[in-house]
């Protein structure tokens, strides 16, 4: 009784780390809005729009290793052991973008962030926007505006392999599955997404 209920527990953690690790999605939400009041810099909006992403980035690490550690779990004490890691195409396929999700948040939170913060780092509320900053910011948010966008199709992808541990779906609703991903992916990156999947 303690094992199933144990395992319950790893599977509930597993299952909510991933829920959790939407925060692509979200960033796309919160840059979409932003863009809405123009392309001046305006302060306030810019900078608790940059302190979301940035400290976003942190959560984000942490359901990612919750994932990894209750995936790894799930498979030490579940019924498909530790082997099927590299057995299992899915599995594998599933750990492979995890790992690439975790390379791509890294780059943009140890890389593209402080190139960012050090853009604003003298600012204020007071203080007068210097010339050609948003100019100097652009390239930047965009390529993190690219990438959310990549790690959001990715996260909806290897959702779309977690349903199939146990038994894998017809390879044509899988290209189908994943081109919807896509789809949605690119629609968040130029949308606000005010009605969800309309």
């Amino acid at each position: 009784m303690f094992y199933n209920i144990f395992y319950n527990i790893l599977q509930f953690l597993h299952l909510i780390s991933f829920v959790f690790m939407s925060v692509p999605l979200f960033n796309l939400i919160i840059v979409n809005e932003r863009a809405l009041l123009g392309t001046a810099f305006v302060y306030s909006a810019d900078r608790y729009m940059e302190n979301i992403i940035r400290r976003g980035a942190v959560r984000c690490f942490v359901f990612q290793a919750s994932v990894l550690i209750t995936g790894v779990l799930l498979l030490i004490f579940g019924p498909l052991g530790i082997e099927a890691l590299w057995q299992s195409w899915v599995l594998l396929t599933k750990t492979a973008l995890l790992f690439t999700l975790m390379g791509l948040l890294s780059y943009v939170h140890f890389s593209l962030q402080p190139k960012i913060e050090a853009l604003l780092a003298n600012l204020g509320a007071d203080s007068p926007v210097p010339e050609g900053l948003m100019g100097r910011l652009k390239p930047y948010r965009i390529r993190r505006k690219k990438l959310a966008t990549f790690c959001l199709f990715l996260v909806i992808t290897t959702i779309i392999l977690g349903l199939q541990v146990y038994g894998t779906f017809h390879p044509l609703l899988n290209i189908a599955l994943i081109i919807l991903a896509g789809l949605f992916a690119l629609r968040a990156n130029k949308t606000l997404v005010r009605f969800g999947w309309f």
